[in-house]
């Protein structure tokens, strides 16, 4: 074989493999999970922030493997649409819109809030919050954040109900009272906005130690909660080889 000949072999076994590259471009599925400090990786008790694999997110991508993209947008503090009164930049839907756009294209949205909602200084019903949070899909679809421009599909996340212990307990009588309700309100929310609902009354709980925040078995039991609904939601397409 002649050298001329030689080198356009050689680029055609390396031309191969990078058209297949290309056909398969864009197969990565991403998903976007926002939330509160449960999504930031807080940890019962206080302390240093979680480690990204024990993060319900971290888990989550390592339960789904490399076909997809998990990215975390969790805040201390969130609520879905109020203010906290002297704390900025607590309320989620003012920051959600352009979180999408700035991720995009999404292929899933994951809408964990709720909890922080519950608190007596915000005055709400669990009615409330349940509408304040399905709210926020219509932000996701007026994002046009998804694959070409369109709205992806949405996983709303209800909280399990939260637990009055530990030495502040009486502190939180009252929203933990309220939180018991939110299954029922966020089905109906859901139903509503034609969004996926997960309620984790019965399949999470909050840490003995500390009413609000996800232990590290909570993070997991979450993650795998999740995986087969984001797989069913955003399936990961069939290796394009030919």
């Amino acid at each position: 074989m002649a050298n001329g000949e030689c080198v356009q072999a050689v680029r055609g076994l390396v031309a191969e493999p990078q058209t297949l590259h290309e056909r398969n471009a864009g197969r990565e599925r991403t998903i976007l999970c926002f939330g509160d400090s449960n999504t930031w990786g807080y940890p019962p008790g206080g302390g240093e922030r979680l480690p990204r694999d024990i993060r319900w997110p971290g888990a989550l991508q390592r339960l789904l493997g490399k076909g997809y993209h998990v990215i975390e947008e969790g805040l201390n503090g969130r609520t879905a649409t109020v203010e906290h009164p002297w704390v900025e930049g607590r309320s989620g839907r003012p920051y959600l819109l352009p979180c999408c756009r700035s991720h995009a294209p999404l292929d899933l949205v994951i809408i964990y809030l709720g909890t922080n909602d519950l608190a007596d200084r915000y005055q709400f019903s669990a009615a409330d919050i349940a509408q304040a949070c399905a709210s926020l899909v219509r932000v996701v679809r007026a994002a046009d954040c998804g694959r070409g421009s369109a709205t992806p599909p949405v996983l709303f996340v209800c909280p399990p109900p939260l637990r009055a212990s530990g030495p502040d307990a009486t502190e939180y009588e009252a929203a933990a009272a309220k939180s018991r309700t939110l299954g029922v309100r966020f089905a109906d929310a859901a139903e509503a906005v034609g969004a996926e609902l997960l309620d984790l009354d019965g399949v999470v709980r909050y840490s003995e130690e500390d009413p609000l925040h996800l232990d590290a078995d909570g993070h997991r039991a979450l993650a795998e909660a999740v995986e087969p609904l984001a797989r069913r939601l955003a399936p990961e397409p069939a290796l394009t080889v030919a």
